[in-house]
Formats: C-alpha cells, structure tokens, sequence
C-alpha cells in the first residue's frame, strides 16, 4: 500500500509539472551529462522496455569503451511495413577533453558498458506505438550506446592512464554487427542522434548513406547537435576550447571529413556549421533556437561568469535582463546564419523552433503527444515524416521568443 501511494506522488507531480510547461533539473547534472538523460516522457507511463545488446564481435576490433569494455545497443525488431527500415539513434552525453575528466568518465555508463542501464526505454521517436511515433512505430528501431567521449570519432588510447579512445571503431562495428542482423537489406535507414550524438549524426551521414545501395532510402536527422562555434558572454570561446581538447586527446583529426580538414583546422571541422553545407546525403536539422545546453555550457558558463551575472538567467530564461535577452537574441541571428547555405537545399529539411530546449526527440512530450511544439500548426514528428517520406519540403523557422507559445522550455534548480 505504501509503494502505491507513492506512485501516486509521482504521477501528481509530474502532472503538476506537465501544467505548468516546464521541467526542472539540477544546473550541474546537465552541463556534466548533458541533457539527453531526460529523455523518458513524462507522458508515457508505460513505455516500451529494450534490453542491452553488447557487440560480442568489437573487442577482437578494439572497438571498445573509454574503460576497455564491450560497447552495445538497445534493439527493438522491426514488424510488417517495417520490417525493412531501420532508425539507428546514436545516444548524447557530453565530450571528455582532457585525461581527469575522461577517467571520471570511465567510471560511468558514459565510458563503460559494465554501468549501463541493461534496459532502458524506448520513447518519442524509439516508441514502439502509433499514435504516438506515427511514422516509425514499426521500424528496426536502435539506440547505440555513447562511451567514447568524442562523438564515436576518436582513435586512439593512452596507456598510462588506461583510456581508450574509440569511438570511431564502436561505430564501425556497430554497423558492421547490425548489417549481420538485417540491416543489409534495409530499403528506408534513418540516422538520427541527440546532442553529442546529434552531431555524431552529421559527422557520420555520408559514412551512413554509403554502407546501402543507391537503391535504398537513406537520410539523417540531428537533435540539438546544431553546436554553434559562438563567444561567450566574457568575450572568450568556451566549446571551442573543449572541443580542441577533445580532437587532440582522442585522434579524432584522421576521422573528420577530409572536404573540410584541407581548408580548416581539425576542430573547425568537429563544429557542425563548417560541415552541413558539405553533406551530400539529406540531413533534417532539429534545434531549439535557445538551446539550453549551449546557453548553460557554451555561452554562459560559470567560467565565463566568475561573479554570476548570468546564474539566474542560465536557470531560467524568464530571469534574464533585458540585455541579456538581446545577447541570446543574437546567439539565435547566429544559428540561422550558420544554415542559411545549407538551407538553400531542396533535399534538406529544418525546424527550429524558438524553445529553451534541448533533445526534443527521444521525449513524447516534445516528439508527438496533445501539447507538443509546434510550428505552423505542425508536430516535430509530423514536420520529420513528412520531409523524410517526401510528402512535403520542411524549412521551418519559428519567430523569435516570446512568440512561441507551445514549447516545453526548461527551468533548471
């Protein structure tokens, strides 16, 4: 009786919580594991539990975690219509850029598959049911763990420290284990991802697009992955930094697009503006114009704010002053300058939607439930089936904030 009442509780507050518009969660969770552990909808009381694949075929390929583990995914079989498409979501989690963080990092399902979830479930765009995932329900659905640090682009290893960066080499035998599955035959593939892996979605979709036949039907689509090489509110470039750390820690130069590296420098090329307008394979670009994580990590860091000017405006966006606003006004100006080239192609597909957001995939509450986003009166969902199916060109881009009345924005504690 007690366990049911407090069931109860649960259910209440995040009722309460689902009124209101907005989720809350702790400042430092999210800028250390990024945002894609609030994945599970709110909504969806009964979701669809996958079970843990390890890849047993990766160790012989030293295609292994940051600890030396076997990396692996989660896999829902595809049924009827589906039974031939595959959606292969690559998870998000942050970037280690030096040896202290990645050896922190080993120790968590973030760097090791000994701690992760042996299931976990499957929601929004990974759920198994039609009124909820009208378009891909029924598909060869899966997600592929993230424990390398860098995307899945690294290769490398330091030995003293024990680390190893291989990222590239789980992606590869990852695609190699699932073509023995089935995927070979696939007449649609959809590569998609959430953040870090949002960009991994992007770095790797020509790779993707050339493992099938031409025959076959094969797009990407990036979540939150639209990382922009912006200045911070200091004046500095706080990812750029970052993302240096995690190029030249982890090897991930030799795994970049090569169109790229002989015009920029390695980490230019891991900072998906200067690679989008170069992807030949059609990509859908998904991205909250206020994404939470770049304002809470990139913008406005602690160590870019030593005496906390923006704290309460990185928690909440309805706190920020007037001149903070016009700053992320141009953070915004800055993202859709960044597409402009990339927009101009007719296979491509956007939505951004002027949200304090980030992932609005794997959650039912922002993918397709009563109350989702919405621009022009249509879903995410709606808006990635109808580009990905061909049923209508999607370039979407929602008027500036305060205008969008039906986002799911975040307000951190």
């Amino acid at each position: 009786m007690m366990k049911l009442s407090w069931v109860w509780i649960v259910i209440a507050i995040a009722f309460l919580q689902l009124v209101t518009g907005f989720l809350d969660f702790n400042e430092t969770e999210l800028s250390l594991i990024e945002a894609c552990d609030y994945g599970v909808s709110k909504l969806n009381y009964n979701p669809l539990m996958v079970g843990l694949t390890l890849i047993t075929s990766a160790g012989a390929k030293g295609a292994v975690c940051l600890d030396g583990t076997l990396p692996g995914y989660h896999w829902h079989r595809g049924y009827g219509s589906g039974a031939n498409s595959w959606l292969i979501h690559l998870e998000g989690g942050g970037w280690c850029n030096d040896v202290r963080t990645c050896v922190y990092r080993k120790k968590t399902r973030r760097g090791s598959s000994t701690y992760m979830e042996k299931q976990i479930p499957f929601t929004g765009i990974l759920s198994d049911k039609a009124d909820q995932n009208p378009d891909f329900f029924n598909w060869n659905r899966v997600k592929l763990r993230y424990c390398d640090g860098a995307s899945f682009t690294g290769d490398t290893e330091n030995k003293a420290a024990k680390l190893q960066f291989r990222g590239q080499r789980i992606w590869l035998a990852a695609m190699e284990d699932l073509m023995s599955k089935g995927m070979r035959n696939a007449k649609q593939a959809l590569l998609s991802g959430c953040s870090a892996g949002g960009l991994a979605s992007i770095l790797h979709c020509d790779e993707f697009r050339n493992m099938f036949p031409r025959t076959s039907k094969v797009k990407c689509l990036s979540d939150a992955g639209l990382f922009l090489d912006a200045v911070d509110v200091s004046g500095g470039r706080t990812l750029r930094s970052l993302y240096n750390g995690v190029v030249g820690l982890q090897g991930v130069q030799h795994n970049l697009p090569r169109i790229c590296t002989i015009h920029r420098d390695p980490t230019s090329c891991f900072f998906p503006q200067n690679l989008i307008s170069n992807i030949r394979t059609p990509l859908f670009i998904l991205n909250a114009a206020y994404d939470s994580w770049q304002i809470q990590s990139s913008i406005a860091p602690p160590s870019a704010d030593p005496h906390g000017y923006w704290h309460e405006c990185r928690l909440n966006h309805a706190k920020c002053s007037a001149s903070q606003m016009r700053f992320l006004q141009g953070f915004r100006i800055e993202m859709l300058n960044a597409i402009k080239g990339f927009s101009r192609s007719r296979e491509n597909g956007l939505f951004i939607n002027s949200c304090f957001a980030h992932c609005q995939t794997e959650r039912q509450d922002t993918w397709f439930a009563a109350n989702s986003p919405e621009i022009r009166n249509k879903a995410i969902a709606i808006a990635v089936g109808d580009w990905y199916f061909d049923r209508a060109g999607v370039k979407v881009i929602d008027r500036p904030y305060p205008c969008d009345k039906s986002c799911h924005n975040l307000v951190f504690k």
